[in-house]
């Protein structure tokens, strides 16, 4: 279960808060299509291991070699495949690897600064050479740097609404990584049952703003109440949330897009809008809708990195009876250094 959270950063947290020195190892080098890509990142710690770099039997030697790190505090590099030391440890996908390892005392100022940054959403780049580390919004690599990662915010998910489907949508982003609440205006006093989502009850515009829309954030309203609808899309398409996705039938689209033009809303702010929400996978059963709309907000979230143009406007997607807008499944690309 350690490697299912590709963010090491709550077991950095972790281990600092408990006093206690870690490693920190990350994957600075693939060679033939390695299973993860540079950046990935592990982290060991007395009764901590978080991360995965292989999903076989590399992790377990990689443990070995961070304990003795913990022990003696030098650095080392790992390397695996085509010129490694231990031939036994093979990756059926061929690839080479190397795993630079380094021991991170629990009051070293750049993991303060890291774990400062994560709590208030600020990126930051950590550069190390496993004696010497910083971490500054704005660091150039030097000559003896094996670690330079760009950490950005954990992705955050807001669900408004509380039907079936808003429930599922929360619990799998939860699920996924993402850092989630659920919008139910009026609702029950006691929140779902559902781990790791936090929970607002006022009306769309008070619990946005209290939430606060960054462009980390990704908006999924999904609701089926007009007003309620309109006042989250008024709240949230104007704001630098990376993603609104409005749930409701195509054939009622380009009502809704001319009630919000005419609210006032202009038509650069109404093309942010990804609706119907979710990627096109034929299902409408609640988890189903879930998976579609959380695999959007995924590839777009790459499409986005790689500058591609990944989706078409609503009001293109209106006037098409049988087509989809959004491509950007298309143009989703392998993991960034921040998000691996």
């Amino acid at each position: 279960m350690f490697g299912l959270s590709d963010d090491v950063r709550p077991a950095l947290r972790a281990a600092r808060a408990a006093g206690q020195a870690c490693v920190l190892a990350t994957l600075v080098s693939v060679e033939g299509g390695g299973p993860r890509p540079e950046g990935t990142q592990m982290v060991f710690a007395p009764g901590i291991v978080a991360g995965y770099f292989s999903g076989g039997c590399v992790e377990g030697d990689v443990a070995g070699h961070a304990w003795a790190c913990l022990q003696d505090g030098a650095p080392r590099t790992l390397v695996y495949g085509e010129g490694s030391p231990w031939p036994d440890i093979r990756l059926l996908c061929g690839a080479r690897i190397e795993i630079f390892l380094e021991r991170v005392p629990a009051d070293d100022p750049a993991l303060a600064e890291l774990l400062a940054a994560d709590a208030e959403r600020r990126c930051v780049v950590w550069c190390s050479d496993g004696e010497a580390r910083v971490c500054a919004p704005e660091v150039s690599p030097w000559a003896e740097a094996r670690v330079w990662r760009r950490y950005e915010p954990v992705p955050r998910l807001v669900v408004v609404g509380g039907d079936p489907t808003a429930l599922a949508i929360a619990e799998l982003g939860a699920r996924s990584g993402f850092q989630t609440a659920l919008v139910r205006p009026k609702g029950p006093e006691t929140p779902p049952p559902i781990a790791g989502v936090a929970y607002h009850r006022e009306d769309p515009a008070a619990a946005l703003a209290a939430i606060g829309l960054d462009p980390w954030t990704h908006v999924a309203v999904a609701t089926h109440d007009i007003d309620t609808d309109r006042e989250a899309l008024h709240a949230a398409l104007p704001s630098q949330a990376a993603y609104v996705g409005l749930l409701g039938a195509r054939r009622r689209l380009a009502g809704r897009l001319a009630e919000l033009k005419g609210e006032g809303m202009a038509d650069a702010v109404l093309a942010r809008l990804h609706a119907p929400i979710g990627l096109d996978i034929g299902g409408k059963a609640p988890f189903e809708v879930a998976v579609s709309v959380i695999g959007e907000i995924t590839a777009l979230r790459y499409a986005r990195d790689s500058g591609s143009a990944s989706a078409r406007s609503p009001a293109d997607s209106a006037g098409a009876s049988g087509a989809r807008r959004s491509s950007a499944s298309a143009a989703a690309k392998t993991l960034t250094s921040e998000e691996s």
